[in-house]
């Protein structure tokens, strides 16, 4: 800078105007929006690779290897039907109790798994933030993408089991893309919603769990909504169904499971999850850019 400032008395311009003849900005400088974009997109490449080698190193050190990417949520889903299904009874008035739990578990993994590694997603990678210049939105985003690859090889076990389970293959399991994406493009939302967070209060990382355990039982994985809304007031029942993780469920459900009609979908299922993914897809994006000049510094 000070170069800059002598070079200006030489040639009698401001350091600014210098600057600007020269095409020299800031280091660090936060670029707009649209020009974000733009280099964001041009680092697809590298967010695919990067995602694709981290999830084949989650698992190397493990016995069964990438199998666990099943096994999580398999294990898990056992235990909450121990619990709900056989010791609180919830199964009883849910038809194919087995496929509707296993459902849920594995569409609020991806969110809750989503949710969990965008806190850490700058904070746990400063070291390659630090010594490489790329929009740091890869970051979160690579972090989403990995939990999605895991769900996408989890959907193989949990279509054989919904279809082990009686329930007839239709045309409405075209409905997971579209269900999919939206989730997809909310989880993504929010992971850069704490991501920007979570880079400056590394403790949320340690807070998080509460908060996702609390959501999840929340979200009507082990019961049905319409033991609560059937007797709830007006206000509680719009609550519970604008949910973001109750939707994306009951849409993953009803797409994949005969004996879960329309009529059990919260109101206006489809225009929530659109708008869910619009707004905290956008809102996370714009979120996380506005303080791209500061992560990876201090």
């Amino acid at each position: 800078m000070a170069g800059v400032a002598a070079l200006g008395q030489d040639s009698g311009l401001s350091p600014g105007e210098l600057a600007a003849k020269y095409g020299l900005s800031v280091s660090g400088r936060r670029p707009g929006a649209w020009e974000y974009s733009r280099l964001l997109w041009g680092r697809r490449h590298f967010i695919v690779a990067y995602s694709t080698a981290k999830l084949s190193a989650m698992y190397t050190t493990a016995k069964l290897g990438q199998i666990w990417q099943v096994m999580t949520p398999l294990l898990n889903a056992a235990v909450y039907y121990l619990i709900f299904g056989l010791l609180l009874g919830t199964k009883r008035d849910i038809p194919n109790f087995i496929a509707y739990l296993c459902t849920g578990v594995f569409v609020f993994q991806f969110t809750q798994s989503a949710v969990l590694n965008g806190t850490r997603a700058i904070a746990g990678n400063l070291g390659l933030i630090r010594a490489l210049h790329f929009p740091r939105a890869c970051m979160p985003i690579a972090s989403t993408l990995i939990q999605l690859q895991q769900l996408l090889f989890s959907m193989g076990v949990l279509g054989v089991i919904v279809l082990a389970t009686g329930e007839p293959l239709t045309l409405r399991w075209l409905l997971l893309v579209p269900v999919l994406l939206l989730q997809s493009a909310f989880n993504t939302g929010v992971a850069m919603f704490m991501a920007r967070i979570g880079a400056k209060t590394t403790d949320l990382a340690q807070l998080m769990p509460f908060v996702i355990r609390t959501w999840m039982y929340m979200s009507g994985i082990f019961w049905s909504i319409s033991s609560i809304t059937d007797h709830a007031p007006h206000w509680v029942t719009v609550v519970i169904q604008a949910n973001p993780a109750l939707i994306y469920i009951s849409l993953m459900r009803y797409a994949l499971l005969d004996s879960y009609p329309a009529s059990n979908l919260p109101a206006h299922v489809w225009p929530m999850a659109l708008a869910w993914a619009l707004a905290v897809g956008l809102g996370g994006y714009l979120f996380f850019w506005k303080a791209e000049e500061e992560y990876g510094r201090g």
